[in-house]
């Protein structure tokens, strides 16, 4: 070979070698821009797409994006965290669904290469990720059968390693999935018990160890809802709770929040007739006195026939309640006991009490229009008078329908029934009456009224 040829040949080589190497991606390297040119373009594109975000120009960033994700996946979080924005702007504008789902699975590849570029990171790693992935995919494929099963993996896998460090969006949707799992019939109720206890008891200690009082609020507040999604999931029956949580009331005589928990998860359920709400409510009233315990045990004495007793734990339920919706419901319910009682005065105060906290509810405007019709025959000193009952009841009947329209077939028939016994044209003439002339009651009832014939 001639000396001459071999040294070009020799010169080439270099030449490549040195190409190669000052050419390299860092998807190739494991560098975070990789070297020489690729490095520029990287550095370039980076740039170009993180100020694109910055705009919301999402289209616009996608190619500078697309280049820095699969040539230099190192560069920094933000490639995943733009990129996940970039990805959900456009699944938010697909129309077509399969290329919907194809986006959706370019969102879980995205959050999978974050996991395996940066799972490691201090703060936040691959758990952090992986709860961040579930929450996006039930975003967008919460409906969806499969997807759920998923989902719930994700979020299980991500809570269990973080526990209070979890994220309120990952604790919340892991509930929301549950529920949806549950009214699928792909979990039963227990699975939705034993999800509520594991989320309220991280939500519990995440207040405990937070020293921000804003903060402590806020966890309460979803604390809260997560108590009222479960709830209203109907998985949380009477029969389910006490076969869940009876076993365990042996050992928790004295642990307040367990006690707490349960005795509000029974009161929601209307489980007033559960064994385990007498025994909750009575060790749970030794200990600190609420609202709660103190209808455990109203209800336990009215169910005995002790109707002393249970008006006594009422008026102490309802100094004790916050809510002026559940404050309005014992009203009602203190209502009912006067009224069995005999007491009809004191019967309509409270539903009057309960008509000022829950002013679209029927119920206690039906309780009065009944203690009126009841009460007519001893009403007045005459049958006329007797009669005139009979208007200030329908009153309150009409007025129940006008305010709740689930009380209206209620209220109809009970207005069909009294106004049969309205006093006639002849007798209302006679007592120097005209039909729809104000008519004033006097006595206990003590309103005014319009007058109407049968």
């Amino acid at each position: 070979m001639p000396t001459l040829f071999k040294k070009l040949l020799f010169t080439g080589v270099i030449a490549l070698f040195c190409a190669s190497s000052f050419a390299q991606k860092g998807v190739e390297d494991g560098s975070k821009f990789g070297h020489g040119e690729d490095s520029l373009r990287c550095l370039k594109n980076y740039s170009l797409f993180t100020e694109y975000v910055k705009q919301k120009a999402y289209l616009d960033a996608l190619p500078s994006w697309q280049i820095v994700y699969n040539e230099c996946p190192l560069a920094g979080k933000s490639v995943y965290s733009d990129g996940i924005k970039i990805i959900e702007y456009r699944i938010n504008k697909e129309k077509d669904k399969a290329k919907k789902d194809e986006l959706i699975s370019e969102m879980i590849a995205i959050y999978d290469q974050r996991i395996k570029y940066f799972g490691n990171d201090r703060k936040y790693n691959e758990s952090w990720i992986v709860g961040r992935k579930a929450t996006s995919l039930y975003k967008y494929k919460k409906s969806d059968r499969d997807s759920r099963v998923q989902i719930q993996e994700w979020l299980k896998q991500s809570i269990d390693a973080r526990k209070t460090s979890s994220e309120i969006t990952v604790l919340v949707t892991y509930m929301q999935n549950t529920e949806r799992m549950y009214e699928a019939g792909q979990a039963g109720p227990e699975d939705m018990v034993n999800s509520y206890i594991y989320v309220n008891d991280i939500l519990g200690q995440m207040i405990e160890k937070t020293s921000k009082e804003s903060s402590k609020e806020k966890i309460r507040s979803i604390k809260d809802n997560v108590e009222k999604l479960f709830a209203t999931s109907g998985a949380a029956d009477c029969e389910t709770i006490e076969k869940i949580f009876g076993p365990q009331l042996a050992e928790n005589t004295e642990n307040l929040d367990w006690l707490k928990m349960v005795n509000k998860l029974l009161a929601r359920a209307d489980c007033e007739d559960a064994q385990l709400l007498y025994d909750i409510s009575e060790n749970l009233h030794v200990i600190e006195p609420s609202s709660s315990s103190a209808y455990g045990l109203a209800r336990m004495y009215l169910k005995t026939q002790d109707l002393d007793k249970a008006v006594e734990y009422y008026n102490e339920a309802i100094s004790l309640e916050e809510d002026p919706e559940q404050k309005g419901t014992f009203h009602y319910q203190l209502g009912l006991i006067m009224y069995n009682k005999g007491k009809l005065a004191d019967a309509r105060s409270n539903a009057r009490k309960a008509i000022e906290l829950r002013s679209d509810w029927g119920e206690p405007y039906i309780l009065i229009g009944n203690l009126y019709a009841q009460s007519a025959k001893n009403f007045g000193s005459n049958e006329f008078e007797h009669k005139t009952a009979y208007w200030a009841a329908v009153d309150q009947f009409v007025k129940a329908k006008s305010v709740d329209s689930n009380s209206a077939a209620k209220a109809n028939e009970l207005i069909k029934l009294y106004s049969q016994y309205f006093p006639g044209t002849e007798e209302i003439f006679f007592n120097g009456l005209t039909v729809g002339s104000s008519y004033k009651l006097g006595g206990w009832i003590n309103t005014s009224t319009k007058v109407r014939a049968k």
